[in-house]
């Protein structure tokens, strides 16, 4: 066991705990059992090591042209600097993970997240070293592992690393999806179906008009999500605790985020107002409605396909795949589980909107203090919408099956079809038609050759499928 200390007073650990009493007083007073991502400790290692790399570039180049030995600054031993930069390295790699105990919710703007991390990389520093955890007068997890560096900057750019990396997997999700459907709507460009208004047949359209539709909105989805990070990208690395770089070299300033940049291969940017990119977390409000964009997208697309394939709707053609047992009681029954999931996914996305919004606008004068909830609802929200977009992806678009067959039939058995007829006959012909077929249950042709109103082969030929859906008629086309 060990003893570590700070003002407040002392904590036993086990010797082998790479956290210190930092770590241990946090978890005691934020009881929260929601683990902290593991993308944002990846990134917070990643930050660290470039602070390292930084500083060690910086006590070399001070070295060559002062006499640093009579400056009244701490100069951390080169090989200190290398253990450390190696502990965070590994850490990047997402080992040590086990020893992050500080929850994703937590007070203090982020400090504990901060320190956990300090602490597990000067403990694994001093094992580097051949030293032992806790030996802190050799690497101090403040002194050293936090050399030139502030929770309140290195915290939130570690959280737009983490982010970022997971907006280049989410628009790689979208862009599959989209391909997925464009597959549906090629495959299906001439299958009749009737569309539906306020859940009321309406006129005839095809399977692949609808799933056009889907496919111009993941499209758009894509786009806004391939601009979210230049909306994210910069950062207020070197500006330490309010963005005005106190207690922070100028050199350090101008060179860590080069370094970070290199590390990372994002494109993150230091701000030109440090004092700006620390107070206001409006850039994640922006990103975040972004990524709440393509959770209504996902939702409209999978509510779709759920109604059509329910048994609600009858002698349907659409069909999803039967993924799992839908009952412990019911023999038989399969629910649409992943559309119910990808919804799931889509309202934790909007609830975690509200969580941005308001809690990025309880910004108080130079800080908000609501960073770690707000960071973790971000992360949360793009790794929800990876899920459900891989979820549709594999388990509900590739395997859909459509009966041509019975889609067509219904639709000329639909009175919705005489919406057609409107250009030749007029509306109260039309109705006539409409009428027949629901009373009588005679299809269109049946109707019209009792009513006499149209020649069965003009009929025939202004019902074909890909006349139905041209876009509009032209008076050669309604020519007697």
């Amino acid at each position: 066991m060990r003893t570590e200390k700070d003002f407040i007073g002392e904590k036993e650990l086990d010797d082998t705990l790479l956290y210190g009493i930092h770590s241990l007083r946090a978890r005691d007073n934020f009881p929260d059992t929601t683990p902290f991502f593991q993308e944002w400790y990846r990134s917070m290692a990643l930050t660290k090591q470039a602070c390292y790399i930084t500083a060690a570039g910086f006590f070399s180049e001070a070295a060559k042209q002062y006499d640093t030995g009579r400056m009244n600054i701490r100069i951390i031993r080169l090989e200190n600097l290398a253990a450390l930069t190696a502990a965070a390295v590994e850490c990047a790699e997402g080992k040590h993970y086990e020893h992050f105990i500080v929850p994703a919710l937590s007070g203090g703007a982020g400090t504990s997240i901060n320190m956990n991390m300090n602490e597990i990389i000067a403990n694994r520093a001093l094992q580097i070293t051949g030293n032992k955890p806790g030996d802190y007068d050799l690497i101090d997890p403040i002194e050293d592992a936090n050399i030139f560096q502030s929770t309140n900057d290195v915290v939130p750019t570690a959280l737009r690393v983490a982010a970022m990396q997971l907006l280049l997997i989410l628009e790689g999700s979208i862009n599959e999806l989209r391909r997925a459907v464009e597959e549906l709507e090629k495959r299906y460009r001439n299958t009749l179906r009737i569309a539906y208004t306020q859940m009321q047949e309406a006129v005839p359209s095809t399977f692949g008009r609808l799933f056009s539709s889907y496919s111009d909105a993941l499209s758009r989805d894509w786009w806004r999500v391939s601009k979210c990070l230049e909306r994210i990208k910069v950062v207020n690395m070197g500006g330490s605790a309010i963005g005005t770089s106190i207690a922070v070299p100028r050199y350090f300033v101008a060179e860590v985020v080069p370094h970070l940049q290199r590390l990372t291969g994002l494109p993150v940017t230091r701000g030109e107002n440090l004092s700006d990119a620390t107070s206001n977390l409006d850039p994640f409000v922006e990103v975040h409605g972004i990524v709440k964009a393509h959770a209504v997208t996902m939702e409209k697309m999978v509510n779709d396909l759920r109604l059509l394939a329910s048994d609600i709707h009858g002698a349907r053609s659409l069909t999803i795949p039967k993924k799992q047992t839908g009952s412990s009681i019911m023999p038989g029954k399969v629910n649409p589980v992943i559309p119910e999931f990808v919804i799931s996914c889509a309202h934790k996305v909007y609830a975690n909107d509200q969580i941005i919004t308001s809690l990025s606008a309880q910004g108080c004068l130079e800080l908000n203090a609501y960073l770690p909830v707000i960071g973790h609802a971000l992360l949360e929200s793009l790794k929800l919408l990876i899920a459900a977009d891989s979820s549709a992806l594999r388990h509900l678009l590739t395997d859909i099956e459509i009966d041509t067959g019975i889609s067509e039939t219904g639709v000329m058995t639909s009175p919705a079809v005489t919406t057609t007829l409107l250009p030749l006959i007029g509306y109260k012909k039309a109705a006539e038609i409409a009428a027949l077929m629901k009373d009588a249950g005679l299809d269109i042709f049946e109707a019209n050759e009792k009513l006499g109103y149209l020649d069965p082969v003009k009929l025939k030929e202004i019902l074909k499928p890909e006349n139905l859906v041209q876009g509009g008629y032209r008076l050669k086309d309604i020519e007697q």
